[in-house]
């Protein structure tokens, strides 16, 4: 059975957590994690793009020249896609991209995203921060104690609420709930900050 350390806010060791073998250290499934991350940006899509088809645009209600007799191909308006100005063929239209995974393959995504991670060794334990955080350094300052210089999400679950507040301004690093999380926003980060509580309720989602 792997073992990661867990570290308090010094960056000192003060216990080890247990991860089953059944979970982490296998191959990582990136079939799984490609269908997840494809299904979590497309419902990201604006779908707002919209063009004008020939009957949209605004004149061309007079036929340009008669039927006959000009020698030119026949026309019965203006806004025909091959005039300039006219309407536009099989444009965009407003719509929605979004789409859904069965809940067995989002909760292997979630496992798989979490076997990466832990993988790379960007995975980090850190013991539950119960004091208040009134300034947004006294938080910074153990990011940086922990070396966490590329983008890091903090699943801070059994932590003081302030941590909320005080985290808002630090560049390249979001919080977010361990129920709330998901396998894109997990992989979309370098590194993934993480308490035993946290921990606890992501294996619970794993596992239901």
């Amino acid at each position: 059975m792997a073992t990661v350390p867990v570290l308090n806010k010094k960056g000192k060791e003060t216990a080890m957590m247990e991860l089953s073998d059944d979970l982490f250290g296998k191959k990582v499934n990136s079939e799984i994690l490609h269908q997840a991350v494809v299904m979590y940006q497309a419902s990201q899509r604006q779908g707002t793009l919209s063009t004008k088809e020939r009957g949209d645009v605004s004149g061309g209600g007079k036929k340009p020249y008669r039927q006959k007799g000009t020698g030119r191909a026949r026309q019965g308006t203006t806004r025909a896609p091959q005039f300039i100005g006219g309407g536009v063929v099989f444009g965009p239209h407003p719509r929605d991209f979004g789409y859904t995974l069965p809940k067995k393959i989002r909760r292997v995504a979630l496992r798989e995203s979490l076997n990466a991670k832990y993988q790379a060794g960007q995975m980090i334990f850190i013991d539950e921060l119960k004091e208040v955080f009134p300034k947004t350094k006294d938080f910074a300052a153990i990011l940086n104690v922990l070396k966490l210089k590329g983008k890091t999400l903090g699943l801070m679950d059994g932590c003081d609420p302030s941590i909320g507040l005080a985290s808002r301004n630090i560049p390249r690093f979001e919080i977010l709930r361990a129920d709330d999380v998901t396998a894109y926003d997990i992989l979309r980060n370098k590194y993934l900050l993480l308490t035993k509580t946290a921990f606890q309720k992501l294996l619970e989602r794993i596992n239901k």
